[in-house]
């Protein structure tokens, strides 16, 4: 297993998601997205450069800036 952050996934890979290293302030504001250590993840796109990066959580489809994604750690096989 092989932790990495979420902006360095590949399009529609999975990973779990291990660790957020944010503030208390941004952890909340993801976890009301649904967005928590031990769930399941796919990356659907990034865009350009240092765009957004989208991803599916659940059933929810959701588009992160390139800062909130790089804070996010997640674990992939």
């Amino acid at each position: 297993m092989k932790k990495i952050s979420l902006v360095q996934l590949k399009a529609n890979q999975k990973g779990k998601i291990i660790e957020i290293h944010a503030g208390s302030g941004l952890q909340n504001r993801l976890l009301s997205m649904g967005i928590s250590p031990g769930r399941e993840i796919t990356k659907l796109s990034q865009f350009m450069l240092r765009g957004p990066v989208a991803i599916k959580v659940g059933r929810s489809i959701i588009a992160l800036g390139y800062g909130m994604a790089h804070k996010i750690i997640v674990e992939v096989e």
